[in-house]
């Protein structure tokens, strides 16, 4: 079973060493007060920068013959003593830049595009009391009636692994007051009741699943312990849903996730499958426990089009769960 939903400064001279660019750099070592007369020595230092040491030093044996350099050496006195030694290599990088912003852009060069939003943003984590719920929750509870109430079978289950964070994107505990739905908006409160013994728990949702057929709930060890689902493994439940952080009917972010699979073969296969049929989607692979899943998120995590793609697939093997993961 698979609860994890698995869910400045910049070198000036990159990729040459300190020590090539010093030597390529060497001769006369002006003062303050000549720096001006040498600008091409030190406007030499940036195109050092851009050609490597072995283009630089001929050209540093005359500087006239570099354009470059003749570039600098016209710029006005006041501009060259900006640059002075002391400011270091951040202002020669800076002049760099005046320098390229003076010569005509090159006629093939590609336009500049804009980098496109991700598609999908991150989600941030649903903040949980500690335990899962809190005293004003339990007050809450008391003074007003369940906004929706679903019936089936739930179970419970515990992190595979110490650390292993929920669907909410907190450390999940055994011993929080949890639980795990699939389409429940993250951090909804919810309570739990036992229809074979009527014990009952107030607990909140922080993780997706169960990613298995007729089952509607998984719950943390302790919330499994308060409604008697622990020893019984797999009981009939009622959940009362009594107040969600966000709209349960509309809105939301959704995905399919699809398994699991024996196989991470058949899994590569399906996604590459969705991958040619639905282009504009994200489609991922990822191993559960002892199994394999595919996930895929419809073009702006759309619930329609994730309902739509959940009843045309037909998995080889599993089922595809509509799946909210926000």
């Amino acid at each position: 079973m698979n609860h994890a939903f698995a869910i400045a400064k910049t070198a000036p001279c990159q990729g040459r060493s300190r020590p090539a660019l010093a030597a390529a750099e060497k001769g006369p070592n002006p003062s303050s007060v000549d720096w001006e007369r040498s600008a091409g020595a030190k406007a030499h230092r940036l195109f050092c920068c851009i050609c490597g040491p072995a283009k630089a030093v001929p050209l540093l044996q005359n500087p006239q013959k570099s354009e470059f350099c003749k570039l600098a050496l016209s710029f006005p006195a006041a501009c060259l003593a900006a640059l002075r030694p002391a400011a270091g290599w951040g202002l020669m990088g800076l002049s760099l830049v005046v320098l390229a912003g003076c010569r005509p852009a090159h006629p093939n060069a590609p336009p500049v595009q804009a980098t496109a939003p991700a598609s999908h943003p991150r989600i941030a984590p649903s903040p949980t009391p500690p335990g899962g719920v809190s005293k004003d929750d339990l007050n809450f509870i008391q003074a007003h009636q369940p906004i929706e109430s679903e019936m089936g079978l739930a179970t419970w289950y515990t992190a595979p692994y110490k650390g292993r964070k929920s669907a909410n994107g907190e450390v999940f505990s055994d011993n929080a007051l949890t639980a795990a739905h699939r389409t429940l908006p993250m951090g909804s409160l919810i309570v739990v009741t036992n229809l074979k013994t009527g014990q009952s728990s107030a607990m909140r949702v922080t993780d997706r699943g169960p990613f298995a057929e007729d089952r509607i709930l998984d719950l943390s060890m302790a919330a499994a312990k308060a409604t008697g689902v622990y020893s019984g493994g797999l009981v009939r439940v009622r959940m009362d849903v009594y107040r969600t952080p966000k709209p349960i009917e509309t809105g939301g972010r959704w995905c399919v996730q699809i398994g699991a699979f024996t196989s991470e073969r058949k899994a590569n296969k399906l996604k590459a499958q969705l991958l040619h049929k639905y282009p504009a989607a994200s489609v991922i692979e990822f191993a559960g426990q002892d199994s394999y899943w595919v996930r895929i998120r419809p073009q702006g995590d759309n619930r329609e089009l994730a309902e739509l793609i959940a009843h045309k697939i037909r998995p080889t093997e599993g089922e595809a769960y509509l799946t909210r993961l926000d």
